[in-house]
């Protein structure tokens, strides 16, 4: 039987955590099981723990990328509060809430990130961290730690704005939210 390479298997495993990504998003961590994982994945039921030690490993590590990837597209972003202003017209925006599987995991998953184990809420924290320093410096450059409560009150105001517009079944009732959301964050932008 062939072995593969570091980087084949580097690659599988990512390409492991990106579908389940999208299909947690999707569905759910709870509603998302191994098996319909590794289908997406193009993969055996086998092949998962050549990757991953359990479930939560895999959720813990998805966590943490999906975060890394929200806050890596910030660097894509015009400097400043211009680039901080489009981040949350493409956020709180209908083609957001509408879309998931390829938007944010903390819209998405809050409520069962929250039941996950210690690990998860680790990587959850590392994570939120990042991307409310990275709001910080965009608020304050010279000096991000004074804009960091501030930048915590719009990365809370923001991802319970689309929870709330994607909860809604009147569409012009959550179109209204992410109205008022947005206008709200150019409360903080001021």
């Amino acid at each position: 039987m062939a072995r593969y390479d570091k980087e084949h298997k580097r690659a599988t495993r990512q390409r492991i955590i990106e579908v389940a990504g999208h299909r947690f998003k999707q569905d759910g961590i709870d509603g998302s099981g191994v098996a319909i994982l590794m289908a997406d994945a193009g993969l055996t039921n086998g092949a998962f723990y050549a990757h991953f030690a359990s479930k939560d490993d895999l959720v813990t590590n998805v966590v943490a990328d999906q975060l890394g990837s929200q806050a890596e597209s910030f660097s894509a972003l015009p400097p400043g509060r211009a680039g901080l202003e489009e981040f949350l017209r493409e956020y709180l925006s209908p083609q957001h809430r509408d879309n998931l599987a390829d938007g944010c995991p903390s819209a998405a998953l809050l409520d069962e990130i929250g039941r996950c184990p210690t690990a998860t809420k680790d990587a959850y924290t590392d994570g939120a961290r990042v991307i409310v320093d990275e709001i910080a410096g965009r608020l304050a450059p010279d000096d991000p730690q004074s804009a960091w409560a501030k930048a915590l009150g719009l990365f809370t105001m923001a991802v319970g704005t689309l929870q709330l517009s994607r909860s809604l079944s009147d569409p012009k009732f959550a179109d209204e939210v992410l109205k008022l959301g947005m206008q709200n964050a150019q409360e903080f932008l001021r």
